[in-house]
């Protein structure tokens, strides 16, 4: 019952679209983050 309201129901789709958006921000951000951490490193190797 519970599955078959998630995948059919306007709330269960803006649900799984919502959560699915989150976990997206999630992994964007953290490579993000991770991709500017090493360029700082980077930048300060080289001024040394």
């Amino acid at each position: 019952m519970a599955w078959n309201l998630l995948f059919t129901s306007d709330i269960g789709l803006f649900s799984l679209i919502g959560l699915a958006f989150i976990i997206g921000m999630a992994i964007w951000f953290a490579r993000f983050y991770n991709r500017k951490m090493l360029e700082d490193e980077e930048r300060v190797r080289k001024l040394r």
